[in-house]
């Protein structure tokens, strides 16, 4: 097995193409390759996730006990040939001064040595003060090698490569050419998703051909051999009966949902029924909804077109169904969306309206608070402080003085510095994002009120018309 972390010395030096890219070749070849994402975030995933085949999964010190990592790991990576970790950020960045949840902090956790992806553009000699700096800096961290991006041409990787092998001793593994053609689109809350990009499976085969040629990848796969067990196990299937069947928007403009929490909805025994908000003219058969993050300001005229759908969703929320919305989900249920001088009719199922701006509103990660009026939140947790993140663009206006909040901001933004979690009869909407990870299963709690809410109602008049 090969197990490795790929970081940067900062942010948007290529880390992600490369990692892509990587994954992908590898996968090409015929390896069973296992990418793992440290810290929140729903769009890389999905472009490694398209990489390999396999679902990405996110490793985040603040949301998980650092033994609850290593399990995570062990138990997705024990049935591949390949592990590669994706870092946020740069090699020793994190939230605090000891760095305890860096890249490198994850690179000593699980035992991991790290190719660093070093942005070469309008450097030479410099390079070597940097690399000898990152070595020095931690010698416990083990740097496997380095792969150069963005090099300006063959002269250029000749000179990084003859001051690297100068003055120090880490292997180049690799110099990946400066090409427009490589870079990912971005936008307002980082890469656009692989189901926006008409040609992400063209952008990467282009990214693993450009690895296969400038990369030496049997020199990596000798650096980062491992031959330590992962001793990991997959979680049982869930139960042959569902019992509930729970819709879940998936597609273009809701897409931000973790493996994970999918995965616990299951094994709480829920059925998954994905619909398509800008597609699907009816609401499918479903005892409850989940509504999560996206792009719905890409897509608000789309959204606001689906008159059904839309009319759909708020009839089954006024009677009575349970529904979870996170971040874009909120959006979409809220009055009405403006983005750029337009604005546009949304669900309507939250008397408010929603405002998007230049910068963000809401970034990092938030503690909560649950409060008496969250709709499935036990009266033993009112105390307790629920980790999650939020990253948003967009504010609600106009609620009313006697809204209803399931949660206290302990850190963070949610909806105006002090809540957060809307709650319209069985309804939670909220900006930040939660998971199914360690000590907080809120998708078990989901599922179990929403068979709750089942059993005291045989079907609702909405169901039953489907």
């Amino acid at each position: 097995m090969h197990r490795f972390l790929v970081s940067a010395a900062r942010k948007s030096s290529g880390k992600t193409s490369v990692s892509v890219g990587l994954a992908a070749e590898l996968s090409r070849r015929g390896l069973a390759v296992q990418t793992f994402k440290k810290g929140p975030d729903y769009i890389d995933p999905m472009w490694h996730s398209a990489a390999t085949g396999r679902a990405c999964r996110n490793l985040d010190f603040n949301l998980s006990t650092p033994e609850q990592l290593r399990r995570e790991f062990a138990l997705h990576g024990a049935s591949a040939d390949v592990c590669l970790v994706e870092g946020n950020k740069g090699l020793y960045d994190g939230l605090d001064l000891q760095g305890r949840n860096s890249n490198a902090a994850l690179a000593q956790l699980l035992d991991l040595p790290v190719v660093l992806v070093l942005d070469a553009r309008g450097m030479t000699r410099g390079i070597a003060p940097l690399i000898l700096g990152y070595q020095a800096f931690d010698p416990s961290i083990r740097i496997a090698g380095v792969i150069l991006s963005r090099v300006g041409g063959a002269r250029h990787e000749a000179k990084l490569r003859a001051v690297i092998e100068h003055y120090t001793d880490v292997a180049v593994l690799g110099a990946v050419h400066e090409d427009p053609r490589l870079a990912i689109a971005e936008r307002h809350l980082g890469l656009t998703p692989t189901g926006e990009d008409d040609t992400a499976q063209t952008r990467i085969a282009l990214l693993a051909a450009t690895v296969a040629r400038q990369v030496d990848l049997e020199r990596l796969l000798a650096a980062t051999v491992s031959h330590a067990p992962l001793g990991g196990a997959l979680r049982p299937s869930p139960p042959g009966t569902m019992g509930v069947r729970i819709g879940i928007a998936r597609d273009r403009a809701f897409g931000f949902y973790y493996p994970d929490d999918l995965e616990a909805l299951e094994r709480a025994g829920a059925e998954l029924v994905f619909f398509d908000t800008l597609r699907d003219a009816r609401l499918p058969r479903v005892d409850g909804l989940i509504i999560g993050g996206g792009f719905p300001e890409i897509f608000m005229r789309d959204l606001e077109a689906n008159v059904a759908l839309r009319g759909d969703i708020l009839a089954a929320i006024e009677a009575g169904m349970p529904a979870y919305a996170e971040c874009g989900g909120l959006m979409y249920l809220a009055r009405s969306l403006s983005w750029r001088g337009d604005t546009r009719r949304m669900v309507g199922a939250i008397a408010g309206d929603v405002v998007m701006h230049e910068r963000p509103v809401g970034r990092g990660y938030v503690k909560l608070t649950p409060t008496a009026a969250h709709p499935w939140g036990g009266r033993g947790e009112l105390h307790a402080e629920i980790p999650a993140h939020e990253f948003h663009y967009s504010s609600i206006d106009g609620l009313a003085p006697d809204t209803r909040f399931a949660y206290r901001v302990a850190r963070g933004f949610g909806t105006d510095g002090k809540s957060d979690g809307i709650v319209v009869n069985k309804l939670l909407a909220n900006y930040a994002h939660l998971r199914s990870v360690g000590d907080y299963d809120w998708a078990a709690r989901f599922v179990d009120f929403v068979r709750g809410s089942s059993e005291r109602r045989a079907a609702t008049p909405l169901a039953a018309a489907h």
